[in-house]
Parts: structure tokens; C-alpha cells; sequence
């Protein structure tokens, strides 16, 4: 039986959720930045520690620690090595708010003033107000969008006493703050945000067969999108969020369709003797990447949505799959396997060449941050499914904190607000 929850909180619940980063691997050019601790409270305290995460796990900053630091001049963090120091305070005022302010200074010019920033939020905010200071202070260092307001969605699966329970879980993207928004004792799978993160398309097997169904984040008020007989897959939403690509096996095997969401109107994408499976709109909207086995083996192709012309993209190994562009469409993450193991990898769109990204025994369903800078994906750690993250030059790599139960298929939301 489904339980359908409906969720306003998913934007800002005060849920607690230990956030234990393990780096695996790191870059020596990160930014050097120290952090003040905001104040000796816990709410204080919850702030200076969800950005201090949020920086380390971006790959682009090296977080400058030292006993006796804190609340030093800024003159005593340039010594030890940081670029630029950041520090604030809280205090809680009326009505069980809490003022909030931070500023951002340049060490390495006597401390001139890079940023400075006062708000007012509610308890249950603080945690999404720490991921919001963060995306200021990345953007103003590195004149990039931060991605620390960003949501993950992914499929949670636990066995206990000879039973399986699937929910479908939306989090902050270090994996902190999960909240079920879907759970069945019937597989989920394939989770898709909409461009706009208000939506979330996926696929149900609550009637013992495959549905696709989307389903309003804030609200858990779900659509059924489609019902055919056989395969109803791997949906993918188009830039514009007017349709959605799927995979449908109704006239024989699985083959790549577009959906027009205001009119249900189908039109048939690929067509032949061979399997065609995981399709993925490109950024400009222009074509589709999918995996087909037509050359023998599982590779990658891309479809032309203005002639329906057929390129293979992929050479390398013996095995390419779930593949997606990066937002710049320069690279494409994928599925890649060279003999036996399966891993991430990147092709550089122009001149064709896969570069591996990961290098355990089994990691699957790769998926870009908005900003193109890192990849999520699933992977086994100590016999349990679990997420982690590379940047897309492989230089970084962290394992996400685990849960009670395996880990599956994740999926990176676009900017939200």
C-alpha cells in the first residue's frame, strides 16, 4: 500500500541528521578560507557546521583550522594561510526568530569587506539559511552559482523480516535533512526532477506493473502519466518541462517516446529491432541521448529531435549507459565499463574521449549538479548501497553520510527559488 506524503516541510524541516563527509580524495588549488564559529549556542553552531561542510564538499575550498583561531584578527588567518575569512553571529529575538548576520572579508588586502548580510528566519529555517550564506560566500570567491540550496531525490530501500519497503526520499544535497515523500512495498524506481524542482516524474509498481506518475514536492499530489501494457521507463523531462521522454515497449521492445504533458499526445522516437532505453534530453533541447544495443553492445547515441537523425556518441568499452549531459553540453557523464568494472565517466563532447571518474567495484546512475561541477552517484560501501560525489575532473571524492537501508538511483534537482 502507497502512503502519499504530503510535504511543505521538505523545504525547511528542522530535522536533524548527523552529516559525517568522508573525503576520499581532495585537490591541492582549493581556496583557502577560514571560518569563525558564529556563537557558542547550537543554533550557532548548526549553522558554522552545515557550511563548513557545504565548502569542503564543493572541492573548491580548503577550510583553514588552527587552535586558538577563532575569533582572531584577520591578520592571524592570513598567517595561517587563508585567502579570505568568514564570520558571523546569531541571536535569537521575539517570537522564536533568530537574527542572523555574516560577513565575508578579503585577508589578503587588511581585510577589506567582500560581503555583509543581515536576515531574520525561524528556527526551522536556519539549516536552509546556512546552505543560502553558502551559495553567497561560493559565488562571490568563485563568481559561480552555488549548488548548496539544491535538493536530491533518490530511492530508499530497507529489508527486515522477509519484507521490502521502497520510498522515494528528497533531501538536501549533502544528504542531510531526508524526508520521505513516497512509500510502497512495491519497487520505485527511476526518480526525474522538472526543471522548474516543483515535480518529480517516477516510475510505480503499485498495481504490479509499471507506471509513470509525477508527483508535486511540496504537496505529494501525484498524476499518472503512463499506463501501457509492458515497459513504462525512464522518464526524462524536457528543458521547457512541456514533455517528457520515456520508454514504452506497448508495440514490441522498448522504444524511445516523447510525451506532450498538456495534451498526453505521443509522438514514437526511435524505431528497429534493437533495445532502446534511457533517453536524456539535451540542455538546448535540440536532441536526446539514449542507450540502444543496435551495434551489439550497450552504447550511447543521440537523436536529433528536428530530423530523427541517429549518431553513435560512444566507442571506448564495452559497456556505456544512463548518460547526460553537463549543463554547457561539453561533457557527457555516463555509465562506462572497461572489462568487468562498472564506473563513472566523462566524455569530452568534442573530441570524443572518455575519461574514468570513480574506480569502485560497482557504481551506477550518475548525475550532474546544476552548475556542472560535480556528480552524484550510487555505489556499494561496506555491503550497503550509499551515495558520493566526484567533481567532474575526478580531483575530488567523498562518500555521503549512509542510511538505514541501501541507497539507490539519485537524482540532482536544477536551482530551486
Amino acid at each position: 500500500m502507497n502512503r502519499i506524503i504530503a510535504s511543505c516541510l521538505l523545504l525547511f524541516s528542522s530535522a536533524t541528521f548527523a552529516l559525517d563527509l568522508e573525503l576520499t580524495q581532495g585537490i591541492n588549488a582549493a581556496l583557502p578560507i577560514g571560518i569563525n564559529t558564529f556563537g557558542p549556542d547550537s543554533a550557532s553552531q548548526e549553522i558554522t557546521d552545515v557550511i563548513d561542510n557545504d565548502l569542503r564538499l564543493s572541492g573548491q575550498f580548503k577550510i583553514i583550522a588552527g587552535a586558538g583561531l577563532d575569533g582572531q584578527p584577520v591578520s592571524l588567518w592570513q598567517r595561517a594561510g587563508a585567502d579570505s575569512v568568514l564570520s558571523g553571529r546569531v541571536n535569537r529575538i521575539s517570537g522564536g526568530r533568530y537574527d542572523v548576520s555574516y560577513q565575508l572579508v578579503d585577508a589578503a588586502s587588511q581585510g577589506r569587506m567582500l560581503l555583509s548580510k543581515n536576515y531574520q528566519v525561524s528556527e526551522s529555517q536556519l539549516r536552509a539559511l546556512a546552505h543560502h550564506i553558502s551559495d553567497e560566500v561560493y559565488e562571490k570567491l568563485t563568481g559561480e552559482h552555488g549548488i548548496f540550496s539544491t535538493k536530491i531525490a533518490y530511492i530508499l530501500v530497507k529489508r527486515s523480516l522477509g519484507k521490502t519497503q521502497y520510498s522515494l526520499e528528497v533531501a538536501d544535497f549533502d544528504s542531510s535533512n531526508p524526508q520521505s515523500l513516497l512509500v510502497s512495498s512495491e519497487p520505485i524506481m527511476s526518480p526525474a526532477w522538472s526543471p522548474d524542482g516543483t515535480k518529480i516524474a517516477y516510475v510505480s509498481f503499485e498495481k504490479k506493473k509499471a507506471q509513470i506518475f509525477n508527483v508535486v514536492v511540496a504537496t505529494g499530489q501525484r498524476r499518472l502519466l503512463t499506463d501501457f501494457p509492458g515497459i513504462n521507463g525512464a522518464p526524462a523531462w524536457s528543458p521547457d518541462g512541456k514533455s517528457l521522454a520515456v520508454v514504452l515497449s506497448k508495440g514490441g521492445n522498448p522504444k524511445v517516446y516523447t510525451v506532450d504533458l498538456a495534451t498526453g499526445s505521443m509522438t514514437q522516437r526511435t524505431f528497429g529491432g534493437a533495445i532502446d532505453t534511457e533517453p536524456r534530453f539535451s540542455p538546448d533541447g535540440r536532441s536526446l541521448l539514449f542507450t540502444s544495443g543496435r551495434g551489439g553492445s550497450p552504447q550511447i547515441y543521440r537523436l536529433s529531435l528536428a530530423d530523427g537523425a541517429i549518431t553513435r556518441v560512444t566507442y571506448d568499452g564495452n559497456y556505456n549507459a544512463r548518460a547526460s549531459y553537463t549543463p554547457n553540453q561539453q561533457h557527457i557523464v555516463m555509465l562506462h565499463r572497461e572489462d568487468r568494472q562498472f564506473n563513472i565517466g566523462v566524455q569530452d563532447a568534442g573530441s570524443g574521449r572518455i575519461t574514468p571518474l570513480t574506480n569502485s567495484p560497482m557504481d551506477e546512475s550518475p548525475t550532474v549538479s546544476p552548475n556542472g561541477r560535480l556528480v552524484l552517484y550510487a555505489t556499494r560501501y561496506q555491503d550497503q548501497g550509499v551515495l558520493a560525489i566526484t567533481s567532474i575532473d575526478g580531483r575530488i571524492k567523498m562518500r555521503l553520510p549512509s542510511r538505514d537501508g541501501d541507497v539507490q538511483e539519485p537524482a540532482w534537482s536544477p536551482y530551486l527559488g
